[in-house]
């Protein structure tokens, strides 16, 4: 069964910026995290769960919403089994839990829930005004 765990949330002002990180653990099957695409959603206070950004198993390819695009990078290390999520520009809007979620299908069908296989647990990130 393949753990994800995400740190690095918490409360920022406006303008800040934040690093996430997701540890991806394989240990039944022995996979490494190169096995798989993976992404990262978020779920705003009373809305619904939205996709942000994701990455190839290799990490040459990385697609972004349009809300974030420009103000976060997704970034992976697949030597540590980590993914990455930087956030620049902070903004109230960006406000949300964030979930790492990783699937064995392509990096360009991860902006839907439905090809997700695995997921996190989420991490709060709070952006005051």
């Amino acid at each position: 069964q393949v753990q994800l765990k995400e740190s690095g949330g918490g409360l920022v002002q406006a303008g800040d910026s934040l690093g996430l990180s997701c540890r991806i653990s394989d240990a039944p099957s022995g996979r490494s995290l190169a096995a798989y695409a993976v992404a990262w959603f978020r779920q705003p206070p009373g809305k619904a769960r939205e996709w942000v950004a994701a990455i190839s198993r290799n990490g040459g390819s990385t697609f972004y919403a349009d809300s974030v695009k420009g103000r976060f990078t997704i970034a992976r290390d697949n030597a540590k089994d980590t993914v990455s999520l930087q956030m620049n520009s902070l903004k109230p809007a960006d406000t949300a839990v964030y979930y790492c979620a990783a699937s064995s299908l392509s990096a360009q069908v991860m902006d839907l829930e439905k090809y997700v296989r695995f997921w996190g647990q989420g991490t709060q990130v709070t952006v005051s005004s």
